[in-house]
């Protein structure tokens, strides 16, 4: 008997929480099943590895073929094993992340995915298998990047006030900030430009409009920093 048959006896599938930003509200991407196991529940788009296929051309395909979605860059993050995490069998599954702009993005669900739909973080549904698990572990670890990386040059206009920055950040790390010391925080880290214009046709005080200044914004991106909030 060859020993090692036993090993061979579990499957591989991929999880992808894409979470998007629209404005002001952080959401995450979510299907709706249209096949067993937990029919009719919204859940993480991902699927099991094809034999021949490698695992960033097997999340690439499935969050195609289950959102429509595609040329989204995506992180993979950590891998949950745990012996009954399905319930036909044992399934490790590797998790992958991103945060995108909604508005770039148009969902066109397809296979067995009746439906794709962005879906508040503060408000998600019951998920299945261990994708509630998943979801938490990609929210921390977007936590943690905001306070290493620089994020939303993808996510905000070209030209954005203070409070919308403000705003992102509240959204990936749900919690309210102390605005004076959330800007003089940011304006010290010298990465926006002032364009000196101010907003239009607005109700209340227009607010002084800033851009992100590339050249400083990918050299964080490469070299990081600490962003203590």
């Amino acid at each position: 008997m060859d020993i090692h048959k036993q090993f061979f006896k579990s499957a591989f599938s991929v999880d992808s929480v894409i979470f998007g930003y629209d404005q002001g509200d952080l959401k995450v991407l979510l299907i709706y099943r249209g096949a067993k196991p937990y029919i009719g529940t919204w859940a993480l788009p991902g699927d099991l590895v094809k034999l021949d296929e490698d695992l960033d051309d097997s999340a690439r395909r499935i969050l195609f073929d289950l959102t429509g979605l595609s040329n989204v860059f995506m992180d993979q993050i950590h891998t949950f094993g745990k012996v009954d995490r399905h319930p036909l069998g044992r399934v490790i599954t590797v998790a992958y992340f991103s945060l995108v702009k909604i508005i770039d993005y148009k969902l066109n669900p397809s296979s067995w995915a009746k439906e794709a739909k962005w879906h508040s973080i503060i408000n998600t549904p019951n998920l299945p298998f261990d994708h509630t698990e998943i979801l938490n572990y990609a929210k921390n670890k977007l936590k943690e990047r905001v306070r290493h990386q620089p994020i939303g040059f993808e996510l905000l206009p070209k030209e954005f006030t203070l409070s919308d920055i403000q705003n992102l950040y509240e959204s990936v790390l749900e919690i309210n900030l102390d605005k004076r010391n959330f800007r003089k925080k940011l304006l010290a880290m010298s990465l926006l430009i002032d364009t000196g214009y101010f907003q239009i046709s607005v109700a209340h005080r227009p607010a002084r409009l800033y851009r992100f200044d590339k050249k400083k914004y990918k050299s964080l991106i490469q070299q990081g920093f600490s962003f203590e909030l």
